[in-house]
């Protein structure tokens, strides 16, 4: 879109705009030491108008466009900010000002204030009033400052952590309505300030930062030192001003007073700033998620989940980096020729058809939220009886060589070091960006299956569920024998994908897939009597080795009570004796390893009559 031949209206953002001063569009940049009038001219017939106003403002959002809203900016120029163009000072810092967490909730107030308008006249506009006219060859500058609004802005930004049971929406909504109050709150002597008991209860977990164009003795760290500088703030700018900074300022393109000056030809479309800014909003939000999941216990406990996080989180401040140098190449180039427009559009394009597209990236990181929550729903289950988690193999090292344990029963992970290429694609990537089309995605679905694999499928998730349920069994048998104990860790076992119960003897391990034997056949009933019957018992399909129990269980039909009979060698029959004739009975054999019983199906038999 073409620029036309209007001035320019734009946001100081903390910059030290004066009158006179040169500017260059393209860049958005001040263009210090060069002038187009001698100082004493320039401080000649300069109009200057008294503008006192004040107001403030709640803002509930941390979005890049409320903020920009807050501040006046408009689609060129914060383009120009996005991209690193433009450095900000003063109250313009709060536009760097980002939550770092989901749980965060975030309320500012904002505090205006105007003094002063002043403005260069014709007799300096004037076409041949211009002392310095060579200034148009140079083709540094597009734009002189003609007018300056001066004032002062101030934004306190309160922030409140979040627990998980509590509503982010509902916590904002009464820092909401607290800190609108702080306008009609009035500052007693000696600097005091009154608020009322129940307000200051609710402010006691909000933490305070400020960003303004006042200098403070102290940045405000709590409410109650918010309330008091706010009160402040009036004196600080001074009785007439003279603390005030520039806030606006006004642009008179320079090719209106010598066609020769070089002139801005183009502007950004409102649409591919808009679409800029959801790239790098989408990015930011991604850091937040990633905060939030690294600082997750479980994230901590098994730092193989932690490091990919924090690997995905570099990758993408990487790219957010390459993005905005992208940007920063284009729009000069732009604004000054107008030809290249395109190129903006296929940057946003390409983005979306690289291993950087919001899709791909929300998948990666739902898939992770995913394994973090199913994790968590195990070990929390795990943990309620009073099992620890080894976080290192140096702290597994230290908890199976205690001499005190006889069996140490460790329920491991063993796909969370699992390989993960979607993250070895966005290293590639960042390191081919020279030509990063040679690596746009065409067919997505298929990306996804290939490279963003789901190691927890059904399969997996039911072989943990099983580990889990044998674990906590053992768990359960064993919590009285001081010489077994049980552990949570994680290691990289592609034999035994998901999770698998490992067990160690005397400090060594002895079984990396520990399970139960199958369930035993049957007894069979080898003879019997009025008082007895002998049953032959088969043997079992694997050897479950010395730490297992047999026994044969028996009760009458009509009774609930089994009662048990050892098996003391390792005869194949068992006689059970002391049995009431003419009585029918059941029999079931049970194997019992370190406490948990595996019990075979149950057989009926029916004693022999007395003799007559």
């Amino acid at each position: 879109m073409a620029e036309g031949v209007g001035t320019i209206e734009m946001a100081a953002l903390g910059r030290p705009f004066q009158l006179g001063m040169l500017y260059d569009c393209r860049n958005d940049s001040l263009v210090p030491g060069v002038t187009l009038w001698d100082l004493n001219i320039l401080n000649t017939d300069l109009h200057k108008t008294s503008q006192r106003n004040t107001d403030f403002s709640i803002i509930a959002s941390d979005s890049i466009e409320d903020k920009s809203s807050a501040l006046n900016l408009k689609a060129s120029l914060k383009a120009s900010f996005l991209c690193g163009l433009v450095t900000v000072e003063g109250s313009a810092k709060y536009l760097n000002d980002k939550t770092t967490s989901k749980q965060q909730a975030r309320v500012t107030l904002q505090y205006r204030t105007t003094t002063t308008y002043e403005q260069l006249t014709m007799s300096h506009l004037g076409r041949h009033n211009v002392t310095h006219p060579d200034v148009f060859d140079q083709g540094t500058a597009t734009h002189v400052v003609t007018a300056i609004l001066y004032g002062a802005q101030a934004f306190f930004v309160f922030d409140c952590t979040v627990s998980s049971d509590e509503n982010k929406q509902d916590i904002q909504g009464l820092m909401k309505g607290i800190i609108n109050k702080i306008p009609q709150i009035e500052a007693g002597g000696q600097g005091s300030v009154h608020i009322k008991e129940q307000d200051k209860l609710q402010t006691n977990n909000f933490s305070c930062k400020f960003h303004g164009d006042f200098a403070l003795p102290s940045n405000p760290t709590t409410f109650e030192d918010a309330i008091k500088i706010y009160t402040d703030l009036p004196k600080m700018i001074g009785e007439n001003g003279e603390y005030s900074v520039p806030v606006r300022v006004w642009l008179h393109p320079l090719n209106l007073l010598d066609n020769k000056a070089a002139k801005l030809v183009c502007s950004i479309s409102i649409g591919l700033v808009a679409c800029s800014e959801a790239v790098l909003e989408e990015l930011d939000d991604f850091d937040r998620q990633c905060n939030d999941l690294i600082n997750h216990k479980i994230a901590n406990q098994f730092p193989e989940i932690g490091q990919k996080i924090k690997q995905f989180k570099g990758m993408c401040q990487r790219y957010k980096f390459f993005f905005q140098s992208k940007l920063a190449q284009l729009l000069p180039s732009i604004r000054g020729t107008g030809k290249q427009e395109s190129l903006l559009a296929d940057l946003l394009n390409t983005k979306e058809k690289s291993p950087f597209s919001k899709h791909l990236l929300t998948t990666w990181l739902e898939e992770k939220k995913r394994e973090i929550n199913i994790i968590k729903s195990y070990v929390s289950r795990m943990e309620d009886n009073d099992i620890e988690v080894a976080s290192s193999g140096s702290e597994l090292d230290n908890l199976i060589v205690d001499f005190r344990v006889i069996n140490m029963f460790c329920f491991m992970f063993t796909s969370l070091k699992h390989h993960e290429p979607y993250l070895a694609d966005l290293t590639n990537y960042l390191n081919s960006s020279n030509d990063e089309t040679q690596f746009q995605i065409s067919d997505e679905d298929n990306y996804l299956k290939q490279n963003i694999k789901q190691w927890l499928n059904s399969d997996v998730s039911q072989q943990i569920r099983s580990c889990a349920i044998l674990f906590l069994k053992l768990t359960e048998a064993n919590k009285t024998d001081e010489k077994t104990k049980f552990i949570i860790a994680s290691t990289e076992d592609e034999s035994n994908p998901g999770a698998s119960l490992y067990l160690y003897k005397n400090g060594t391990l002895v079984e990396k897939n520990f399970q139960l034997p199958p369930k035993p056949s049957s007894p069979l009933i080898d003879r019997k009597a009025h008082n007895s019957v002998t049953l032959k018992l088969q043997p079992l399909s694997c050897d479950p080795g010395e730490t297992v129990k047999h026994r044969v269980e028996f009760r009458k039909v009509s009774e609930e009570v089994w009662i048990q009979v050892a098996r003391e060698d390792k005869n194949e029959c068992l006689t059970v004796l002391a049995l009431c004739a003419k009585t029918q009975y059941q029999f079931r054999y049970v194997v019992c390893v370190h406490g948990v019983n595996v019990t075979s199906d149950l057989i009926n038999s029916k004693t022999l009559p007395t003799s007559p």
